[in-house]
């Protein structure tokens, strides 16, 4: 047995080599345990090859529109396979990149399942069935998840989750998306951007549920505008296949719809099942989460899970965090816990989604008196240049004393490349910083982020073009 590691880490996705790799480079003696590729779910079945289809659909969303630029094109069928290896080449890339980390961090990096003994040390059985033990300091649990199911919709022919979907080489032409949530509209978005004929179907009253309403009511018109489907208050009770290798959808009161294809969108469940807890004392809750702390240590000292092994939201820089705070924690730095309710989060549908703190709802259902201002990206300059008008900022400030806007709460943006403008809004959230200071630093001309600057300086009072 290997006694010679500060740390241990079982899982090597965002959290996972995060902490290795933040930890290597603080000086401690690292192992990484991965039983299938390094990156994880994010970079090998979901965020990346997400976001290169999402990336695919935009491309062809322009060449539609690029005869209002003076440009004409032809436009042919979709060789959605050549998108396939252009995602698959983006991921290898990537996963060569970690790899090379881990030798230049000096990272020893196993290729195994990794699961823990009762005496924190950690067995690894590799591919061959070879079994080795490691043990260190501090082990990190950092497993993830895996896609959620329906019954009766299992994954097997037209029936896919995220992990199948990322895989096609083609477009089925008729879609129906169960689940209305984050994934389910980046799916629903970019499959119809690529012209197939999709169906939302959502057992909730609304899609995005959680989203501010005026964010969300964006996406819905685009949606539509999209001839994409939402059926919302609507529960499916399973599927009977054609034969053809279509099947028929059955859900809400009788109604049904054949597809050539059914993606199962519902979420994530934590992937705890291989890591040997049931022998352990470490505590895991009711629904599959390991229980930590504020400071993610688990009930066994010198035992720490992060990512979406913990119940905190299930979003790759969460975890690069969460594996921050654990790694200065072990090297004896403070350590400040996450502000879970301040965290970036971003939606890569057309259009884009991201925000950061509370909505207007949630923001007054917490006590708050709050004043509200909200601008149109219509009115943006550089937004009638890129001819992306749909979508608003929507800022959400404390009222003070004098009704005058103060503190930021949130900050919420739909809209063109907005996950690429929300850095500024996020710091005026956790920088807790009133309008009146943000509306002293100045936005370049001509900008998307204009409109964040524009609604800011409206909650003084004064505005120059809202």
């Amino acid at each position: 047995m290997a006694d010679d590691f500060d740390l241990v880490v079982i899982g090597g996705g965002p959290g996972g080599y995060a902490a290795a790799f933040y930890g290597a480079s603080a000086g401690l003696r690292v192992a990484l345990i991965e039983k299938d590729t390094l990156g994880g779910t994010c970079l090998n079945r979901g965020c990346i090859p997400a976001k290169a289809f999402l990336e695919t659909a935009a491309a062809r969303r322009h060449a539609e529109h690029a005869g209002d630029f003076g440009i004409s094109v032809t436009l042919g069928p979709i060789e959605f396979s050549v998108a396939q290896a252009r995602k698959q080449k983006i991921v290898d890339g990537l996963v060569k990149g970690l790899t090379g980390l881990t030798k230049a961090k000096k990272v020893t990096y196993m290729l195994g399942v990794g699961s823990l003994n009762p005496d924190n040390s950690v067995t690894v059985t590799a591919m061959d069935g070879a079994i080795s033990q490691v043990r260190g300091t501090n082990v990190l649990l950092a497993a993830g998840s895996v896609p959620r199911t329906v019954p009766g919709f299992e994954p097997g022919g037209p029936i896919m989750t995220s992990d199948e979907v990322l895989m096609l080489d083609r477009i089925p032409a008729r879609i129906a998306v169960i689940g209305g949530g984050a994934i389910g509209c980046e799916f629903a978005s970019a499959f119809a951007d690529l012209g197939a004929e999709v169906t939302i179907l959502e057992g909730l009253p609304k899609i995005l549920p959680g989203l501010d309403a005026d964010v969300a009511g964006v996406v819905v018109r685009s949606f539509q505008k999209k001839k994409i489907a939402i059926k919302t208050g609507v529960s499916v009770t399973g599927h009977n296949p054609t034969g053809k290798g279509s099947t028929v959808v059955c859900f809400g009161d009788g109604e049904s719809l054949e597809v050539d294809a059914v993606i199962v969108s519902v979420g994530r469940r934590p992937f705890p099942d291989q890591l040997g807890l049931a022998a352990t004392k470490v505590a895991v809750s009711d629904r599959g989460f390991i229980d930590v702390d504020a400071l993610c240590r688990t009930s066994v000292a010198g035992v720490w899970a992060i990512g979406d092994l913990i119940n905190t939201p299930q979003l790759a820089h969460v975890a690069y965090a969460e594996a921050i705070l654990v790694v200065r924690q072990i090297l004896g730095e403070s350590a400040v816990p996450v502000d879970y309710d301040r965290v970036p989060w971003a939606i890569y549908c057309s259009p884009e989604v991201a925000w950061a703190g509370p909505g207007e709802e949630a923001a007054k259902a917490a006590g708050n008196d709050v004043v509200v201002a909200k601008h149109q990206f219509r009115a943006n300059s550089r937004a009638q240049i890129l001819g992306e008008i749909d979508g608003l900022v929507k800022i959400i400030a404390k009222k003070n004393a004098d009704g005058s806007a103060g503190q930021v709460l949130g900050v919420h943006m739909v809209g063109p490349w907005v996950t690429e403008q929300l850095s500024g809004g996020y710091l005026a959230v956790n920088w807790e910083a009133t309008v009146d200071e943000i509306a002293h630093f100045i936005q370049p001309h001509p900008s998307l982020t204009e409109l964040f600057g524009e609604t800011v300086m409206s909650l003084t009072g004064r505005s120059i073009n809202a």
